[in-house]
């Protein structure tokens, strides 16, 4: 007696199906078009990059981004960097010409009305699936609603010629960002002749500095003689405690951090 195999219609017909659709020639290569997902377009070149924000645009209003507004998008999927006063961070995930950045972490003190307009702006629109266009030096960051952030590429400043425009005051590992009414009103220059010059948030001053290694030693400080009282002269001493005789230098791209006697610091940006 002859044992019979039974196979179902069905299954001989999925087998049937299956075979066709494998696409695979007689040298076993497959040549289905099917099989190989298309490669997508490569991505915009934003990685390790420091951007300088230029500005954001929310319901079509402009608002300008303050000195120092900054971010790098690491080759490790993190979008880092400052609004102008608060650092922030962020997950970042780049796809052809979207990036999706995630939630910001942020360090939150007050910064000024203008600041924390640009602030507030940021963290509403620099988050999230954004459209990127890149046209040389400028970046444009477009959301789904058409909100939009515009940056520009920044080279590495130099210490020498740059002219660094201070935007926090440190002592030990506290930060300050610079009293309301003073932002922007000192910044120094380090000049090829072996001068530093520039403005202590009231008087103009200058003084003999030789840049040794990481060490700047610093002449005697001549300055106007305006009488600077409440923030513009806090502002003023905490700079002349950094620059006594002798500081450490710090250079990050476009930041510049000065550490003098007791731990007195100050940090500045490059102006663009």
């Amino acid at each position: 007696m002859r044992n019979e195999l039974s196979v179902p219609l069905t299954v001989l017909a999925l087998l049937a199906l299956a075979a066709c659709g494998s696409g695979s020639s007689e040298d076993g290569s497959d040549s289905g078009s099917g099989s190989a997902k298309a490669a997508g377009a490569p991505d915009l070149p934003l990685t390790g990059v420091h951007w300088s924000f230029d500005s954001i645009t929310v319901d079509g209003k402009k608002t300008t981004a303050p000195a120092g507004a900054h971010v790098e998008i690491t080759e490790k999927g993190r979008a880092q960097g400052s609004y102008g006063c608060n650092r922030f961070g962020a997950t970042a995930k780049l796809d052809g010409d979207t990036v999706t950045l995630g939630p910001s972490e942020m360090h939150l003190v007050g910064c000024g009305p203008e600041t924390d307009r640009f602030e507030t702006n940021a963290q509403r629109v620099f988050t999230g699936r954004l459209k990127a266009q890149l046209a040389g030096k400028k970046l444009t960051l477009t959301t789904a609603g058409g909100d939009t952030v515009a940056l520009t590429s920044q080279d590495p400043a130099p210490l020498i010629g740059t002219t660094w425009t201070v935007d926090s005051l440190l002592t030990g590992d506290v930060a300050e960002s610079l009293p309301a009414g003073t932002e922007k009103s000192a910044h120094l220059t380090f000049t090829k002749d072996g001068k530093v010059r520039g403005n202590l948030g009231c008087n103009n001053f200058s003084a003999p500095a030789k840049v040794t290694g990481s060490k700047i030693t610093l002449g005697r400080i001549t300055a106007t003689r305006m009488m600077c009282a409440g923030t513009a002269g806090q502002v003023e001493a905490h700079l002349l405690a950094v620059l006594d005789k002798e500081v450490t230098y710090h250079l990050l791209h476009r930041g510049l951090t000065l550490t003098g006697p007791a731990d007195k610091r100050l940090s500045a940006v490059a102006d663009r």
